[in-house]
C-alpha cells in the first residue's frame, strides 16, 4: 500500500543525488512529484529517469524571480503541496584566511535565503497538515576543516525549523530536519571529498551511506508514519555525529 497517494511534492535540487533519488522514492509511493534544478540538460534526464508522475523546473532557488515562477507553475498544474523537501544546497573546502565574499554570499543564498524563501513562498498552496523536510548535514553540530561557512549555513537550517513548528502550529505543518552523514554524491565529489576526509572507520555502522539510504527518512518524515515527528533533526549518518 502507498504512502503518498494523492499527495503532491516539491524537491528542490531534484535533478541529482539525494534529491533525484529521493524523488523516486515519492513518485513510488503514490506522490506526483515536481523537482527544480539549475542545470536544464541534467533536469531533462532526472525527468525521464523518473519516468511518470514529474515535472521538471529550471530554477535556482536564490532568486526570488526564479521561485514565484516555480510555485506559479505548481499553482496552475496541481493548486496545493502536502510535501516539500527543500534539499538544493551547495559547499566547497575553504580555510579560514582564504575565505571570500563571493564564496560566503554564494554559499548562503542558496544554503539560507533559498531554503528560506522557498519554504516561505510555498505556504500558500500548503495544505493543512502538510510535512516540511529541511536538508542539513552532520556538519550542523561537527566541526569540519575548511568548512565552516557551509557547517554555519547547515546549522542556520536546523535552527529555522524550531521556530517554523511554532509558525505553523495553526496550520499542522510539521517541519523536520534531515541530516545526511557521508554519502557519496556527484555534489559530494565536486567538494573533492575522498575517503581520506571521512573514513569508513569513523563510522560506527562501517560504511558510507547511499542516497537511497536519505531517501527512506525523508519519505518517512513525509508520510504519516512520522505524525507525531515535528522539529527533529534526524541524523542518517551511521552514527558517526554521536561518537
Amino acid at each position: 500500500m502507498q504512502k503518498l497517494t494523492g499527495k503532491v511534492a516539491l524537491v528542490t535540487g531534484g535533478n541529482s543525488g539525494i534529491g533525484l533519488t529521493t524523488a523516486k522514492y515519492l513518485v513510488a509511493e503514490g506522490a506526483y512529484v515536481f523537482i527544480t534544478g539549475r542545470r536544464q540538460a541534467e533536469l531533462d534526464q532526472a525527468v525521464e529517469a523518473i519516468g511518470k508522475n514529474v515535472t521538471g523546473i529550471q530554477n535556482d532557488v536564490s532568486n526570488l524571480a526564479d521561485l514565484d515562477r516555480l510555485f506559479s507553475i505548481i499553482q496552475q498544474e496541481k493548486g496545493k503541496l502536502d510535501i516539500v523537501f527543500a534539499n538544493a544546497g551547495v559547499g566547497e573546502f575553504v580555510p579560514l584566511g582564504s575565505i571570500t565574499e563571493k564564496h560566503f554570499d554564494e554559499t548562503f543564498n542558496i544554503n539560507v535565503k533559498g531554503l528560506l524563501f522557498t519554504v516561505q513562498k510555498a505556504l500558500p498552496l500548503l495544505s493543512e497538515g502538510a510535512s516540511i523536510i529541511l536538508n542539513a548535514s552532520v556538519a550542523s553540530i561537527t566541526g569540519i576543516p575548511a568548512l565552516s561557512v557551509y557547517s554555519a549555513t547547515k546549522a542556520a537550517v536546523r535552527s529555522f525549523a524550531r521556530t517554523w513548528i511554532l509558525d505553523l502550529k495553526e496550520h499542522q505543518i510539521r517541519v523536520n530536519v534531515v541530516s545526511p552523514g557521508v554519502v557519496p554524491t556527484p555534489s559530494y565529489y565536486r567538494l573533492g571529498l575522498t575517503d581520506e576526509h571521512f573514513p569508513v572507520s569513523a563510522i560506527p555502522l562501517g560504511r558510507v551511506g547511499t542516497t537511497n539510504d536519505i531517501a527512506k527518512a525523508v519519505v518517512f518524515l513525509a508520510s504519516d508514519d512520522s505524525s507525531f515527528v515535528n522539529g527533529i533533526e534526524l541524523f542518517v549518518d551511521g552514527g558517526m555525529a554521536q561518537i
